[in-house]
């Protein structure tokens, strides 16, 4: 019975993006239903190993259904903008910082 869902899994696989991201790699894959409605799974995969040196994959899955699509992509999108915000302020931040330490004499520590 393994065999016939190896079989419906790789059948219902419409196209398959994998993405690698330092150890981590991101698979995202279009799959169909049995009524031909298409859906998305984004697969975490990371390496691990034990402490005899053996590894395997630790494995998250997300499943994203079409009617929720437009909300995920908008919902990812506002938060790394904000992400990127928030650096970018963090920056000039440590930027300003830099600058103030660098124009101190040691003269004016005493």
């Amino acid at each position: 019975m393994g065999n016939n869902n190896e079989q419906d899994n790789y059948r219902n696989e419409i196209y398959s993006k994998s993405v690698r991201a330092g150890k981590r790699t991101y698979f995202f894959d279009v799959k169909a239903t049995r009524s031909g409605d298409h859906y998305l799974t984004i697969t975490e995969s990371k390496k691990k190993f034990d402490q005899d040196g053996n590894f395997h994959f630790e494995k998250h899955k997300i499943f994203l259904y079409k009617e929720d699509f437009d909300k995920f992509k908008d919902g990812l999108s506002e938060v790394v903008d904000k992400i990127n915000t928030l650096n970018e302020d963090f920056s000039q931040e440590n930027d300003s910082a830099e600058k103030s330490y660098k124009d101190v004499e040691f003269e004016d520590l005493d």
